[in-house]
């Protein structure tokens, strides 16, 4: 009892004494790949009625939208304001007043060792002035003279010494100060002298103590996953280390925290979408402008990235040269060499761009130091011709599946207005009642399909299937031919759903945009290690490691430092995004296997027959194995698939490679004992009009 009466007799006392202001300290933080949850405990003693509460040294980077408290019990919230104190300095961190002292002291130092340089100064000019001896009447004899030379010849000389002496410590002294002035740099990484505010008035039926949380969502932190991979030998499986780069930079240090990291979005911007009706007309002479729906990002830019390498490639690996790349929003700038490298210092900016005449331009963030491209050409046409006063309309998706299959033939529409094109397979019977093929999309059979069903951006992939092929498959359904066409939807990649690791331990992440490494886990991949080879592109033989079952581990697109055999093998990116079932990553260069590609020269020389010129090519592949052991080596290369009917490849010969007819790749499966030399021949034909060029 009386406990309580010096409590109620204490309260107004207390109340006063801390003028409405709290502390509050930060417990819990979630870190997102762009953004953080911050979640402050404040225990307060909250009187009854209406009352104004005053959190100080909060982040400036505070989005007020998110702010929320908890733990109000019986009071409530009237009201809620978030500001910023300029003129207030924060509690400053020890470590940096310490440095700063240090600063201090040396220039005091300093400025001794200036004041003495200057007092030896001005005694070497009251040395100078006065050194005439002698006069009318006062003659000097000899000795006087060598006397008084030899004073002032040793005072000047001690003067000047002792001057560079003092030049010697003040230049220690400033070089010192100027260590201890970037270790301070680095830690105010510039500081803000400003801190946030949080103001709540409160009211509250009775007084009481209340324990209050207060969350947040702020700017300029994340985290960004990295990787080891490390590898003892062939036989040995992977061992993969996924890491967190952990960062901020909030004007908040974190002090022994616990860290959780997410892989979610923490977007307050949650407005669902709204469809409005859609009125179909009929469209004469302009083309139609389609807005692409709104996609996912499936990269997250990187802020520790300060420069940038990779590869710009076409979709059949070939290197782009002169391709330009840009950061977004800057004048940084360069263009890819001839083999399609690229090197670009990152100042500002957070994506780069990618373009090239010829192809679609490409925009993705700066998620790594090493980022490889593969362009896709634009294949964009006119959606209407209109044709003798009324509309003909042989649409985009009918012109995409024209100029991407082969024997796919497009004919005009009847005539009517509005009416489609037909669509027929070159080779087919044509004594069916029906006479368009059948339609499988992302393999389904679709009935009555028409070229209007697809947008051209809709479509990834187009084959077709004709006769026995297609009637084995389909039966009689595929008598006229099957399109397999496979859309960029079916594509897709699905979106890695949000995960969250705790971590065991606390951490102490100071607000310097310095990283802190987080490690998450540790896995060991049991691994598929073979060389490969693909002369064509690159005459380097590369050591691969493949592993399977990747998708349980949560993998996000991260660098990668590689390690084998206890040496650094340098640096890969993973990306999950573009992994199927099985991942593969190099694990470096074989300086030991060489692989050589050499045209047959005196093969078949060019020929002509009739209005068309036969090409005819043929290859030999070279490997050597210089190792001490017997090693397994996977050899790829291809043959040119024709996209036009008047472009004929015939008499094929791949003997002893895995040959798929429908992309045209060559695969050698090798198993290489020590010291072999062998070689590996294919050759093909090309049949073109005259006086046309193709693109071999």
């Amino acid at each position: 009892m009386k406990k309580s009466i010096l409590i109620l007799v204490l309260l107004p006392f207390i109340l006063i004494a801390n003028n409405g202001k709290y502390p509050s300290t930060i417990k819990n933080v979630t870190v997102y790949l762009n953004g953080a949850k911050i979640e402050r405990s404040a225990p307060c003693l909250i009187k009854a009625g209406t009352s104004e509460i005053l959190f100080t040294g909060l982040s400036t980077k505070i989005d007020e939208n998110s702010i929320q408290i908890s733990g109000l019990q019986s009071a409530s919230i009237l009201s809620m304001a978030y500001d910023i104190n300029f003129l207030e300095v924060g509690k400053g961190n020890p470590e940096v007043i310490g440095l700063e002292n240090q600063i201090k002291s040396i220039n005091v130092q300093i400025a001794r060792q200036k004041n003495n340089i200057q007092g030896l100064t001005e005694e070497e000019k009251v040395i100078t002035t006065n050194r005439l001896i002698g006069n009318p009447n006062n003659t000097v004899n000899l000795e006087q003279i060598r006397k008084i030379s030899q004073y002032y010849r040793e005072r000047i000389t001690a003067i000047n010494n002792e001057i560079f002496d003092l030049n010697l410590i003040i230049t220690e002294l400033q070089s010192e100060s100027q260590g201890i002035s970037k270790q301070l740099q680095e830690l105010n990484n510039f500081p803000q002298k400003e801190h946030g505010e949080l103001r709540i008035k409160i009211d509250n039926p009775v007084t009481s103590q209340l324990n209050l949380t207060l969350s947040y969502l702020v700017q300029e932190a994340g985290w960004v996953p990295t990787y080891d991979l490390k590898s003892k030998d062939l036989d040995a499986p992977l061992d993969l280390k996924y890491k967190a780069n952990v960062y901020q930079k909030t004007g908040v240090d974190w002090q022994d925290v616990e860290i959780v990291l997410s892989t979610g979005n923490p977007n307050t911007n949650i407005q669902k979408p709204e469809i409005g009706t859609q009125y179909l007309n009929f469209i004469y002479g302009n083309r139609q402008v389609r807005t692409a729906a709104k996609k996912k990002s499936k990269y997250t830019y990187n802020p520790a990235v300060r420069r940038v390498v990779g590869q710009v490639v076409d979709q059949s690996g070939l290197p782009l040269p002169g391709c330009t790349i840009t950061v977004k929003g800057t004048a940084l700038g360069t263009q890819t060499d001839f083999d399609g490298n690229f090197s670009l210092n990152i100042t500002s900016g957070s994506q780069l761009v990618f373009s090239y005449i010829g192809f679609e331009t490409y925009e993705i963030p700066i998620y790594a130091s090493v980022i490889n491209i593969k362009l896709q050409e634009d294949t964009a046409v006119l959606e209407e011709v209109v044709v003798s006063g009324y509309s003909s309309t042989r649409t985009a998706a009918a012109e995409a599946l024209s100029g991407q299959v082969v024997g796919l033939q497009i004919n005009g529409s009847n005539g009517n207005p509005g009416s489609s094109p037909t669509i027929k397979i070159r080779g087919v019977a044509s004594n069916s009642s029906s006479k368009n093929p059948l339609y499988i999309i992302d393999g389904i059979p679709v009935d009555g399909f028409v070229a209007e069903d697809l947008e051209p951006h809709e479509i990834a992939s187009i084959d077709f299937l004709k006769n026995k092929s297609a009637t084995e498959l389909y039966g009689s359904r595929g008598t006229n031919g099957v399109v397999l066409i496979t859309t960029k939807k079916s594509e897709a990649i699905e979106e890695i759903v949000t995960t969250s690791f705790v971590i065991k331990k606390p951490y102490t992440i100071v607000s310097d945009g310095d990283i802190t490494a987080i490690e998450i886990n540790n896995f060991s991949l049991p691994s598929k290690y073979e060389y490969l080879a693909a002369p064509l592109i690159n005459e380097n033989v590369f050591l691969t490691a493949s592993f399977k079952d990747w998708e349980q581990y949560n993998l996000l697109p991260g660098e990668a430092t590689l390690y084998f055999n206890g040496s650094y093998a340098g640096k890969t990116v993973l990306d999950p995004y573009t992994s199927k079932k099985e991942m593969t990553v190099s694990l470096g260069l074989e300086p030991d296997i060489t692989v050589t590609r050499k045209q047959q020269k005196n093969y078949k020389s060019k020929s002509f027959v009739g209005n068309y010129r036969i090409l005819n090519k043929a290859f030999e592949i070279e490997i050597k194995n210089n190792k001490t052991t017997t090693v397994p080596l996977k050899l790829v290369d291809r043959i040119p698939i024709s996209e036009n009917k008047e472009i004929k490849v015939s008499a094929i010969e791949t003997p002893n490679a895995q040959y798929d007819t429908k992309k045209g790749i060559l695969t050698w499966q090798l198993n290489l004992p020590s010291g072999t030399n062998r070689q590996e021949q294919f050759s093909f034909q090309v049949r073109y009009p005259k006086g046309r060029r193709i693109s071999l």
